[in-house]
């Protein structure tokens, strides 16, 4: 790589290296060693920056996540961290920044369309990451994360405003659905005294989440912010979680009708 093609990567990225080997390398694709008929040790692939980034990644959202979102559970943080780090984020970010036309890649490589491919753009962005973590320090390294995911960090605020999860699930499943979520206690444990309430949230007669608590408000609730966290996920990324939902009874009561006795109609 030239000193302009150097220089671009900077300008685009907002940061001078001091060591411009180090820069470089974070373009280097195992392919493009492997292809080298000679001098191959004098230089090293991305594979080892690649690995240093995603540990500074992580730990960098952690910390803007819970310095951010001072209410939030461990939990919600986990979910919202594991959005910004995923492939389909970081490639995207990496196409923004048109890493791809800067990567070094064997022949073969490059025939198979390597210089587009997702994962090959997300490792290429977390090479990036690593190297400037290492060349210019945790603080340069913070800035640039904040320029670049301005919007993804925006959108994340919106998703996670002051607004209740009830609320939110309302505004959200009206505007997507066109239909108004319905609550139902469908179970009450425990002597009167010290008693919990379990609640199904359902949308269009089908369950998407359950929560539970010493008020039929808090239930409700609870219910609310797990029905948002599954309608929220992309269809072929959502992971569920089978115990949480045997442990409510999810999968037994799903398809059942919101009008039974215990019906909250949407009301606390």
């Amino acid at each position: 790589m030239n000193v302009d093609v150097l220089t671009a990567v900077e300008g685009m990225i907002h940061v001078s290296f001091r060591d411009k080997a180090l820069l470089q390398r974070a373009f280097v694709h195992r392919s493009y060693l492997n292809e080298l008929a000679e001098n191959s040790e004098a230089l090293l692939d991305n594979e080892r920056l690649e690995f240093l980034g995603d540990a500074v990644l992580s730990y960098i959202f952690s910390e803007l996540l819970y310095q951010n979102f001072p209410d939030m559970q461990e939990g919600g943080l986990t979910n919202l961290r594991a959005a910004l780090v995923r492939k389909e984020t970081l490639a995207r970010i990496a196409r923004k920044l048109h890493l791809g036309e800067f990567l070094l890649l064997g022949h073969g490589e490059e025939e198979s369309g390597g210089r587009t491919r997702q994962a090959t753009l997300c490792a290429t962005f977390e090479a990036l990451v690593g190297a400037v973590f290492l060349d210019q320090g945790i603080d340069v390294c913070r800035d640039m994360l904040l320029r670049l995911f301005a919007g993804e960090l925006a959108e994340l605020r919106e998703r996670t405003d002051t607004k209740d999860p009830k609320s939110r699930l309302q505004e959200w499943a009206q505007a997507t659905l066109n239909h108004t979520p319905r609550y139902r206690v469908v179970k009450s444990i425990g002597p009167d005294h010290d008693k919990r309430f379990i609640t199904l949230v359902q949308i269009n007669g089908e369950a998407y989440g359950v929560g539970d608590g010493r008020s039929k408000q808090e239930a409700t609730q609870k219910a609310a912010a797990m029905a948002l966290y599954r309608l929220q996920q992309p269809a072929d990324e959502y992971v569920p979680n089978p115990e949480l939902e045997a442990a409510f009874g999810l999968a037994s009561l799903e398809g059942t009708s919101s009008h039974e006795p215990g019906d909250l109609s949407g009301q606390d």
